[in-house]
């Protein structure tokens, strides 16, 4: 029953490998193609300056039947469409043409965010937002365009405007090729004469099936047929596939791969218990296989016989094993293959059940051919003969230098190279024959010494762990079994903590709204308008076109949002120094509608005197001219209407125009406050001109601020509201640009801005490992009105309401993802290196669960010869008290030291194989990954192999001890 229960275990892990493979490999696939862009799922095709005849639709009919005829693709449902390239014809300002497509394609409304309404009639159109931006157009007007090639033009009325969402924008022919981006019109404006050759396409998303290759489909194989059909249809045939082809094919190779090593090493530690199990249960066999040799029985008979008796335990272990397998695979797994792949499976499943159990019969049956080789006297003997351990010191000697090799390999080529992936396993195999060694060498000495020193109990149950065949070797399967247990264990705990770790550096906060705003004025202003309390939501801008990359945040709510590590360095560094180098208060805002000077003029001094504003809501540049100086003292007025709109502009320098002299401004007020007084322009600290090139001349007195300039100098003297040289935060190494002390960047509006570098940081959340960390409030205030450029994102911590988000959208800010750290996390584990760690598990506990089945035989093959000798002593008057505990300390011992022996060999394996968190595909290295084998892991891996093999050892020895 227990060489079935060995088999039925060696079974299930089996069956299990192919049902679960065929699972995750699907899963993983899948995984893949939902994180590749969706311009590489999408297969078009263009038919370029095709002949429509006025009928737009049939041409496109036609070209869908020509497509399908080519390429067979079960499942797509083809999206056509078509463009024209026209030129916009400027009428109001006579401009040069620009070039402005015209396009068609179903579902356009469906797909795009519309401001008015979806064309429905003939020559209505709809722009996108750039392009109203750019031609100064609105719902309502009249778009002129004239087709290339065409001598009249065509008039579109503008019914809408549309910005694109979701992935349905892949086909570069409905996007601006370089100009403007497409009007969409109807299909029926195509109808003119102007349009009758347009560009057909017809765009086929690939089913994901097909991406994942369920069934055996041969998706690159089927492309790569199509291609020279199309080119000879004279069809433009695009297939973006090839990559993610590439990529669906590599993660299955990892999943099969992961699969395989843990399957193999479960198999090699179930097939040598089976042969353990084997040459302890074999002492019947052997007294037959004696009295047959001396009835002349053949060596071929005597196999054949024996074996006979290996095959009914090996079969029904395979039945049962079969079933749970399958079973047990579709608990881990979570799912059952697609549909398309269940035969596959169960032939598989079936196949590799068949193969364990012939290789636990060869395993069998080469252990009884050892045995039956020795002469008759010793095959008929009951007493087991003196040890001769050449062969077993051989066979140490070989596994201990395979070791070796596989620890070499790990540490030179990685530990998913060659033998490498089982270097942690036959590390602990080797400890645990070095300590089964040793404890035979220590019990032998040790239960002689306690016999003579009268410790019967001592003395008697490490003879019997010393003498006893096969303890050696079941102690070292015990070893190998808790070893496994510590380093899977603390495997999966490493990889859950990278994984969240990486998405955690990757996005820098719990969720991440990528939002869409006018300026990063308006997005500052529309998340301090939506968190006031700055404890759920932080304004951030991430710039990787700079170099380095830039991260402006809000320094002032970092702390409290952001999901930050210690490589990052102290978190409130960056506040601390924007704080403390900026103590002076700000001018009060310009809310009237209108803005007052007091200067006074030199005699030769400009007539015109420029103030420079920005809008703190929308971020937009607010240009005033003070027209009319005359020489002396005055005051002069200038209308602001853009102000007057909540919450009103920041002040933020003044213009010159060049002239010969020079004017003294003496204040600066608006209808609500003054914003400059007399003695804010007095002091010189407050002001600063560019940083590279010739300065307007600026004094200041007991006066004011005069300033002159003239052709050859500047004409712009910025107010100081941001501390200078800004704060920064670097990662990685310095810019080669960056001389001793003298550090500047050109991401802070103008040439150059003065930055002092504040702190020193390993990894920068979103940038990695190279890049600056700086405070946005201060960076767009050194801007001004410049357009930075950078992705806006708004990060809130975890747990932030979802009234939250709409409160940012009724501030104006349009989200275009949202994305979270545990969702990132979620995907990074159905990558195809850590989709098997659950198939991990499984073969560990199957290896327990071995290695319990091996105390159990053990403890069986013992027990007869125990009780013959504990009957002897106690006719000798050992007492039943001392012979019931000799029973149960021995088994008890081997558990006890095969545990800690366990812990001790995953200690030694994790630093000598090279032991660490799973690396990710990409080879993703920003932060150091967590420790594998932690005090906790130790304790939980000790906690279920007492468990798990106490119990074994306490069923085992119940019957002895009765």
């Amino acid at each position: 029953m227990l060489l079935t229960l060995l088999a039925a275990l060696a079974a299930t892990a089996g069956a299990s490998a192919p049902w679960y493979g065929l699972t995750v490999a699907s899963r993983a696939a899948g995984a893949e193609v939902q994180t590749r862009p969706a311009a590489e799922r999408v297969i078009t095709v263009h038919q370029p300056q095709a002949e429509t005849g006025g009928d737009p639709r049939k041409a496109l009919d036609a070209l869908v039947v020509r497509v399908n005829g080519l390429l067979d693709l079960p499942g797509t449902t083809a999206t056509v469409g078509l463009a024209q390239n026209t030129n916009y014809i400027d009428v109001r300002h006579g401009s040069a043409p620009t070039g402005l497509p015209v396009a068609y394609r179903d579902g356009f409304c469906a797909h795009v965010r519309l401001t008015g309404d979806c064309p429905q009639e003939p020559s209505s159109v709809a722009v996108s937002a750039d392009v109203a931006r750019r031609l100064a157009v609105k719902v309502g007007d009249v778009l002129p365009v004239r087709p290339e090639s065409a001598v009249n033009g065509v008039s579109l009325k503008i019914v809408g405007v549309y910005e694109m969402v979701g992935d349905y924008w892949t086909d570069p022919l409905f996007k601006s090729q370089g100009d403007l981006d497409p009007a969409f019109t109807t299909l029926d404006t195509f109808r003119q004469p102007q349009l009758s050759r347009p560009t057909l396409a017809v765009s086929l998303p690939v089913p994901l099936p097909l991406l994942r290759g369920d069934n055996l489909y041969d998706l690159n194989g089927v492309l790569n047929a199509a291609g020279p059909r199309f080119a000879a249809a004279q069809l433009d045939l695009d297939n973006p596939t090839g990559a993610l082809f590439d990529a669906v094919i590599a993660d299955r190779r990892t999943v099969l791969t992961g699969i395989l090593v843990a399957l193999v090493q479960l198999l090699v530690l179930a097939w040598f218990a089976l042969g353990l199990a084997g040459r302890l249960t074999g002492r019947d066999r052997r007294a037959d296989a004696g009295l047959l040799k001396l009835r002349g029985a053949t060596g071929g008979g005597l196999l054949r016989l024996t074996a006979g008796q290996h095959v009914p335990p090996l079969l029904i272990g395979a039945a049962v094993g079969l079933p749970a397998g399958i079973l047990a695979s579709r608990l881990v797994a979570g799912s059952l293959p697609v549909r398309s792949e269940w035969w596959i499976a169960l032939l598989m499943a079936i196949g590799a059940v068949l193969a364990v159990a012939a290789g636990g019969l060869l395993v069998l049956a080469g252990m009884d051919a050892i045995a039956q080789r020795a002469p008759v006297v010793a095959l008929l003997r009951r007493v087991p003969g003196v040890r001769r351990d050449w062969r077993s010191r051989f066979v140490d000697i070989a596994l201990l230098a395979l070791a070796a090799g596989a620890v070499y390999q790990a540490r030179t080529g990685g530990p998913t190279s060659g033998l490498g992936v089982a270097a942690p396993a036959l590390v602990a195999l080797a400890v645990g024959l070095l300590l089964a060694r040793l404890l035979r060498w220590v019990t032998d000495r040790a239960g002689g010494a306690a016999i003579r020193a009268g410790r019967v109990r001592v003395g008697l149950t490490a003879v019997q762990l010393s003498r006893q065949p096969g303890t050696d070797r079941v102690l070292a399967l015990l070893v190998v079994a808790v070893a496994l247990v510590a380093l899977t264990a603390g495997g999966l705990f490493a990889d859950r903590a990278e994984r969240v770790a990486r998405a955690d550096v990757e996005l820098g906060a719990a969720r991440v709204l990528t939002v869409r705003a006018e300026s990063r004025t308006q997005l500052q202003n529309a998340v301090w308008q939506a968190d006031p309390g700055g404890r759920q939501a932080m304004a951030v801008v991430v710039d990787t076109a700079a170099d380095p990359p830039v991260l402006a945040v809000d320094s002032s709510r970092l702390a409290a949002v952001a999901t930050w590590h210690p490589e990052a360095g102290p978190v409130g560094a960056l506040a601390e120094a924007v704080g403390g180098a900026h103590l002076r208060a700000d001018p009060p805002l310009v809310t009237g509608r209108t803005l007052d000077v007091r200067v006074t003029r030199d005699a030769r001094g400009p007539a015109l005197l420029g103030a420079i504003l920005q809008h703190e809501g929308t971020g937009e540049g607010v240009r005033v001219e003070f027209r009319g100086l005359r020489a002396g003292d005055q005051q002069v007025t200038a209308a602001v209407p853009a102000c007057a709109v909540a919450p009103g502009c920041r002040f933020v320098g003044w213009q010159l125009f060049p002239a010969a002299g020079g004017l003294t401004i003496r204040s600066l007020a608006s209808a609500a406050s003054t914003v400059l007084d007399t003695a804010s322009l007095a002091d010189v600290s407050r002001w600063h001109a560019d940083y590279l090139g010739i300065a307007p001349r600026v004094a200041t007195s007991s006066r004011g601020l005069t300033m002159a300039a003239d052709s050859r100098s500047g004409t712009e003297v910025r107010l100081v509201d941001a501390p200078v040289p800004l704060p920064i935060v670097v990662a990685g190494e310095r810019p080669d640009q960056w001389r001793f002390d003298d550090a500047m960047s050109g991401r802070f509006g103008g040439t150059a801005t003065p930055v002092r570098v504040i702190a020193q940081a390993q990894v920068l959340p979103v940038l990695g490992r190279r890049g600056l960390l700086t405070d946005l409030d201060a960076a767009r205030r050194l801007a001004g009105d410049a357009d930075l450029g950078g992705t806006f994102q708004v990060w809130l911590a975890a747990g932030a309401p979802a009234s939250l988000v709409a409160a940012l959208t009724d501030g104006g800010l349009t989200v275009a993802d949202d994305r979270t750290s545990a969702a990132r996390a979620t995907a990074l584990a159905a990558e195809g290196r850590f989709v098997t760690a659950p198939f991990a598990i499984l073969t560990t506990a199957i290896a327990l669960l071995v290695a319990a089945a091996m105390i159990g035989v053990a403890a069986e093959a013992g027990r007869e010869p125990r009780q013959v000798m504990l009957a002897a002593l106690r006719t000798q008057g050992l007492s039943r008290a001392t012979a019931s505990f000799t029973g149960r300390a021995g088994t008890a011992a081997l558990v006890l030291t095969g545990v800690a022996g366990g812990l001790l060999a995953a200690l030694i394996a994790r630093p000598v194989a090279a032991v660490v968190a799973t690396p990710f595909p990409d080879n993703w290295h920003v932060i150091e990954p967590p420790g594998v084998l932690t005090g906790a892991v130790l304790a939980l891996a000790a906690a279920i192999g007492l468990v798990v093999l106490g119990l074994a050892a306490l069923l085992a020895t119940r019957r002895g001890s009765r």
